[in-house]
């Protein structure tokens, strides 16, 4: 008892208690436990993934391009020119620094070189002179031939590889316009300085090639420019180096003046009387449109813009790819919860109804439903109901997997214990634990819809070649069996395909790792 009261708190006089580490901290470190959310967290790891990053910031910049493209051009995706088809990329402010010229490398003939030459040549001859040199004409604004890279003898002859500008090859044409047109073009020019009408060619000995506008010159055998001297007999005109001139085969009244139309019948009035033309085509496509022919891409076989088409074409799949996505995703997650979780005949049941729709070839049901479904419903919705039909099967499969292995765990029994029912175990416990597999599922499927999509649209099961619908498999198709001459016309959309499908993989995988549960709060 005693021993108690000496040690008794109340019995020590206070002078005996002192503070030990008085100044010092209880803790050395400070936690913070600030809580991180989900999306925050699977957003901290998808950054994580540089290939993923880059995947997605590509995957953007091609979506941009297919919305945007269309916005930036001053006509719609019908708009055609036959004449200007399967031209290479032209942009008038890049071209002056040697990119999108709209050139190309080619091999002719002296004949064929003095040709383009001449149509700068004439293009400078608007008013029927005849005295126009090729000196001048190399200097004209629309001169296709630029330059000559080099030459080579083949059987005795001499080839020129040239540099030729496309879109200035086309030249000169002939056309059919009323009364009242001819008056509008001869306004039009007269405001704007820009000449499109030009003396019409004479038919007779010289002129061999009466639907040819480019030969405005007198021409012999082979078409080669001849000069017809004083006394009757024709001499051949050579290149010399680009130092030559031609005689000019003009139509002329009878007072020598050159004739810019001829009547060509039909109307049933003067106004409506049919003139035959010869336009420069270079300045008649600016007086039909306001603009100078530019296309970034260039030109597909039909004379469609290429970048309009190849936006439309990325449209067409990303909107195909996604819907088809988020239905399989959403049927593969009903049909392949409910196997999992419940198990036993439901599952059994359930897998045999699903055996049998996987052993449907997809190509045979895509091609049955173009034929007798695409004429009722549309060659898209018939496209995408053969996606449906079967795509979802593997989602179903996926999600059952992961039912499987997660619906026997501890939390599930206990929640199970507790009362849940099983709609809220199934949506609140098990189904965000397999999130990260099915996202990464449902994204894996856009490359996959995208390929097979290109691949019916290219065999032809898919008919996507419309004024208004396309799609790139289409472009591909139709750039087959010309591709080694007009390259431009393959490289693009095989770039956009191979971009998409790379990019669709790393961003799906990059979703894989941001989603995964289990590496939740971790830095990798």
């Amino acid at each position: 008892m005693e021993d108690k009261e000496k040690f008794d708190s109340k019995n020590i006089p206070a002078e005996k208690f002192r503070f030990v580490n008085q100044d010092a901290s209880i803790h050395d470190t400070k936690f913070d436990t600030k809580p991180i959310g989900y999306m925050h967290d699977a957003m901290r790891r998808f950054c994580k993934s540089k290939s993923a990053v880059v995947a997605a910031i590509i995957i953007a910049l091609i979506i941009l391009f297919a919305l945007i493209m269309p916005l930036c051009t001053s006509y719609d995706s019908k708009f055609i020119d036959a004449n200007y088809a399967k031209k290479g990329p032209r942009n008038l402010a890049l071209s002056n620094i040697g990119i999108a010229d709209g050139t190309v490398s080619r091999d002719c003939n002296e004949r064929t070189l003095m040709l383009y030459i001449g149509i700068g040549m004439a293009a400078e001859d608007y008013d029927g002179a005849g005295t126009v040199t090729s000196v001048q004409g190399i200097e004209s604004y629309y001169q296709p031939f630029k330059k000559v890279n080099s030459t080579k003898k083949e059987n005795g002859n001499t080839v020129y590889n040239i540099k030729l500008e496309t879109y200035y090859e086309v030249g000169f044409m002939y056309k059919q316009v009323q009364q009242s047109e001819y008056a509008k073009i001869v306004e039009w020019q007269n405001e704007t300085g820009i000449q499109v009408l030009y003396p019409m060619i004479a038919e007779n000995e010289y002129c061999l090639d009466t639907e040819n506008a480019n030969y405005w010159y007198k021409t012999g055998a082979k078409l080669a420019p001849i000069r017809v001297n004083a006394d009757g007999t024709t001499s051949q005109i050579k290149y010399n180096d680009g130092k030559f001139s031609l005689d000019d085969n003009y139509m002329r009244d009878s007072d020598g003046k050159p004739v810019y139309y001829k009547y060509h019948g039909g109307g049933s009035s003067v106004e409506s009387a049919e003139y035959r033309v010869r336009v420069l085509y270079y300045n008649y496509y600016r007086y039909l449109n306001g603009f100078e022919p530019e296309y970034i891409f260039g030109t597909d076989s039909q004379g469609y813009d290429l970048a309009l088409r190849m936006a439309n074409g990325i449209r067409l799949s990303l909107i195909v790819a996604l819907a088809v996505s988020v239905i399989n995703l959403i049927l593969g997650a009903i049909y392949g919860a409910l196997e999992g979780y419940y198990g036993g005949k439901v599952d059994l049941i359930l897998e045999r109804v699903a055996d049998i729709l996987s052993g449907l070839p997809f190509i045979v049901l895509a091609t049955l439903f173009q034929l007798h479904l695409a004429a009722k419903w549309g060659v898209v919705p018939s496209l995408l109901f053969a996606f449906v039909l079967t795509g979802w099967i593997g989602m179903a499969s996926r999600v059952r997997t992961q039912f499987y292995r997660y619906k026997n765990q501890e939390y599930v029994l206990a929640a199970r214990t507790l009362g849940a029912k099983d709609r809220r175990i199934i949506w609140k416990h098990i189904f965000p634990n397999a999130l990260g597999t099915i996202i990464t599922s449902a994204a894996l499927v856009i490359p996959s819809v995208i390929f097979s999509e290109s691949m019916l649209s290219f065999l032809g099961i898919v008919n996507l070649g419309g004024a208004e619908t396309t799609s790139l498999g289409t472009l591909l198709s139709d750039a087959s069996s010309i591709w080694t001459l007009y390259p431009h016309l393959m490289i693009f959309p095989a770039i956009v395909i191979s971009l998409l499908m790379i990019c669709f993989n790393l961003f799906g995988n990059g979703l894989r790792d941001a989603f995964n549960p289990s590496l939740r709060g971790s830095e990798g």
